[in-house]
């Protein structure tokens, strides 16, 4: 009995083990559905008027980069649409100071393939919402749309 102890304990310990390792590798696959649901939620948009819009949505024209291949240049024009009045007063404080150099940064990571197409717009529009929204004094920036758009080879 003296000499099976040892096994015994062992035996004991590796079964424990597996099971407590079982029950969290089974609790982080299949346990986070509360929290992934309320992520993908979908969110409600307000409808604004033609008007309203234009009150919260702040321009930026003519802005012009080589991309990561500097063959390339773009020419490119953002309209940034605000919750509300007093984001876009702020977005218009820092927009020289602050945005541009985001963007200028994010136009250098990009090539012009990269850029080509709907999908490639989509990309640069939904990476400065995230990197732009950070910044903003107060409120959040709602919506980046690419208004005007040219590559060109240098």
């Amino acid at each position: 009995m003296k000499k099976m102890l040892p096994w015994l304990i062992t035996i004991l310990l590796s079964i424990t083990l597996i099971a407590v390792v079982g029950f969290v590798v089974f609790d982080m696959m299949f346990g986070d559905d509360k929290k992934t649901a309320a992520e993908t939620e979908p969110v409600k948009v307000e409808v604004l008027s033609a008007k309203e819009r234009v009150e919260v949505t702040s321009t930026l024209t003519d802005f012009r980069r080589n991309l990561k291949d500097p063959e390339f240049l773009v020419i490119i024009n953002f309209a940034f649409q605000m919750d509300n009045k007093k984001t876009k007063e702020g977005f218009d404080q820092i927009l020289d100071i602050e945005v541009k150099p985001i963007i200028s940064r994010a136009l250098a990571d990009m090539t012009a393939e990269e850029l080509n197409g709907s999908q490639g717009e989509d990309n640069l529009e939904s990476k400065l919402l995230n990197l732009i929204n950070p910044i903003l004094p107060k409120g959040k920036l709602v919506k980046v749309e690419i208004t005007d758009f040219l590559i060109s080879k240098i």
